[in-house]
């Protein structure tokens, strides 16, 4: 199985860059996580958030491989605890799907990735920098796995 996070934004700090690297190479074997950055759409003056979220959303369906199932980062989703996330990895893994999550811009996802998406979850109610979602996806993901091989980095 394959988990393929695709996100709007380059050039992110090497702190972000690291982390995100850490959790990722911890991964197993069958359960690879591959990162696809895309670059921010042209910020103008007269460019409103709609326009750029369009743009966005465009390139973010271009990245998406054919026959992935859709997960929507989105703030206005379903929270799941670490619990939740580890049966819905099993899940996932169970399936023999490959899956891409979504994570937006600034300005969010656009209307056409929403709709693409399957389901639509949201990390936190509070409103987090993209730096530091892309690390919490990491280390969740991890730590959802953890617990479903039992591992001891999750301990309740």
């Amino acid at each position: 199985m394959r988990l393929r996070i695709i996100t709007i934004g380059t050039k992110m700090p090497p702190w972000v860059s690291q982390g995100v690297d850490e959790y990722s190479k911890r991964m197993p074997r069958e359960l690879k996580v591959e990162w696809k950055e895309l670059p921010l759409a042209q910020r103008g003056k007269g460019t409103s958030a709609d326009k750029l979220r369009e743009k966005e959303g465009e390139q973010i369906l271009k990245a998406i491989p054919a026959g992935d199932k859709v997960i929507a980062l989105d703030v206005r989703g379903k929270s799941l605890s670490t619990e939740q996330l580890a049966d819905q990895l099993a899940n996932w893994q169970m399936s023999g799907a490959n899956y891409s999550l979504l994570i937006g811009g600034p300005d969010g996802l656009s209307k056409a990735c929403l709709e693409k998406a399957e389901r639509r979850w949201s990390l936190s109610d509070l409103t987090l920098p993209h730096p530091l979602v892309r690390i919490l996806l990491a280390e969740q993901l991890y730590r959802a796995w953890t617990i479903t091989v039992n591992h001891p980095y999750h301990r309740e």
